[in-house]
């Protein structure tokens, strides 16, 4: 039988704190880059600790096996009437000006889950996002939303995301694993965030992040990438534009 999950948030263990960052390793080079997740993950034990969580087993407590992370943001403020095209990016950069504004958040963004890599597939992910919806209806809120990264698109990064995300099985879910987790535990595919998040670097450093030559203009396609780096040989530099799907969770 599978050793019971530990799942803690930082408010109320903030000894575990050290633990959130063994993950790091599970992600693609070049999606640690992204300029926002200095902006959010130096501070998230100390700005948002209620919404970071962490999981471990009774055997091994100082073992992380699964992260997550959301953050709250004043949702109607300045114009805010839509969730943003710019998804990850944008969620980030709102709660930070509202924080550093003194404003009230009323809803809250998913930000990411993480399982280590030896211990995906077991079902993991989706008992992490439980633990998440029940950690955001414990700090009063009564929805949240997140801009999905589907799991599956790495192996189609030509197809664009506004297909993808729409595709379903015969059963009527999503085709994409992840996109239909978050569905069965009752999220609702709402559109796509095209430009979640942008990262950029020269030439050099995506060749360091990738192992890709990055030597000829025109549109790369790298591990775990969901769609092409766009190469400009002649500047020395590349940009990723990753597209996100937004869903919503209501929890009433």
């Amino acid at each position: 039988m599978a050793e019971e999950l530990i799942i803690e948030t930082m408010d109320r263990r903030p000894d575990l704190a050290d633990m959130l960052w063994q993950l790091d390793d599970a992600w693609p080079a070049f999606v640690l880059q992204d300029p926002m997740a200095s902006l959010y993950f130096t501070r998230a034990p100390h700005d948002h600790p209620e919404h970071a969580l962490v999981a471990y087993e009774a055997s091994a407590p100082d073992v992380a096996v699964a992260r997550a992370f959301s953050v709250p943001f004043a949702y109607g403020f300045g114009g805010r009437t839509a969730l943003p095209g710019d998804g990850w990016d944008a969620v980030i950069r709102w709660a930070a000006l509202d924080r550093a504004a003194g404003r009230e958040p009323n809803l809250v963004s998913a930000l990411e889950i993480t399982i280590r890599p030896d211990r995906r597939g077991e079902g993991l992910a989706a008992v992490l996002l439980d633990a998440m919806r029940a950690n955001v209806r414990r700090l009063g809120y009564e929805e949240f939303v997140a801009p999905v990264r589907p799991s599956g698109k790495p192996a189609e990064p030509d197809t664009p995301m506004s297909e993808y995300a729409h595709r379903t099985r015969a059963d009527g879910l999503p085709a994409d694993p992840w996109l239909r987790t978050h569905v069965r535990a009752g999220g609702e595919i709402v559109g796509v965030c095209p430009r979640a998040m942008v990262i950029s670097g020269s030439l050099a450093e995506w060749r360091t992040w990738t192992g890709r030559p990055f030597d000829r203009t025109g549109d790369v396609v790298v591990p775990g990438g969901l769609v092409p780096v766009h190469c400009s040989a002649e500047h020395d530099h590349a940009v990723y534009v990753e597209p996100g799907v937004w869903v919503r969770h209501r929890l009433g």
